[in-house]
């Protein structure tokens, strides 16, 4: 259990804004992802391409900031959020 506090506490001091975005992200995304289990038959879409799209953008900014080469897999995430986002509620 001290290696997983450990482990945060090392994630915190290298970075707090990364920490707390990565926080919400996960956050975000496991409501999301639980939104999206729940209602599969009839997906509840207006509820979790946001939580994605906001996920999505938070783990953009935690990547860039730990210089992490996860950063194109996630812009590649932000994107396809953000045309999922538009098509459902401007187009």
């Amino acid at each position: 259990m001290t290696k997983v506090v450990d482990y945060f506490k090392e994630s915190y001091r290298l970075s707090p804004v990364a920490f707390y975005c990565e926080i919400v992200e996960a956050i975000l995304l496991i409501i999301g992802s639980a939104v999206l289990s729940f209602s599969i038959l009839d997906p509840n879409t207006k509820v979790f391409v946001p939580l994605y799209l906001v996920g999505s953008i938070l783990g953009l900014i935690s990547t860039y900031i730990r210089k992490s080469s996860a950063v194109v897999l996630i812009s590649w995430f932000v994107a396809m959020n953000f045309w999922a986002f538009i098509q459902l509620f401007i187009l």
